[in-house]
């Protein structure tokens, strides 16, 4: 019996739509449908594993001070960056697609770090105008 999809037909009569539109699109079969290897997805798992593993001997181990956060900071986003490249598929993606989802947040760090400059310009400004305070 047929798979029943999202849009209610069968995973048969999708074939045969997408192989009667195949032709006036220029699109083969072969590239609407594609599968990932199981291996795959267990060896993200298991490098997702492994990094959290790492994650928790940052505090195991006791580090303090800047290299306990860039550390933590540095497995979360490789942790991030397995997670969309591979389980939300950016990997496979259009590249314009990869820069709608990725470029924003890269921005918002450029924006935040401009104004921690911008914050330490003002405070130097005022002190040297209105000096250290009472």
């Amino acid at each position: 019996m047929a798979e029943v999809t999202a849009n209610g037909l069968g995973q048969h009569a999708l074939d045969a739509v997408r192989a009667h539109e195949a032709p006036a699109t220029g699109i083969a079969h072969a590239e609407v449908h594609q599968e990932h290897p199981i291996k795959l997805y267990l060896v993200v798992w298991a490098w997702l594993f492994i990094l959290s593993t790492c994650s928790y001997l940052v505090d195991y181990f006791g580090l303090h001070g800047y290299l306990r956060w860039s550390l933590i900071l540095i497995f979360m986003i490789l942790k991030a960056g397995l997670i969309v490249a591979v389980f939300m598929h950016m990997a496979w993606e259009r590249l314009a697609l990869a820069y709608a989802i990725i470029l924003p947040p890269i921005l918002v760090l450029v924006f935040v770090t401009m104004m921690v400059f911008e914050a330490d310009y003002t405070l130097f400004t005022r002190l040297a105008f209105f000096g250290a305070g009472p």
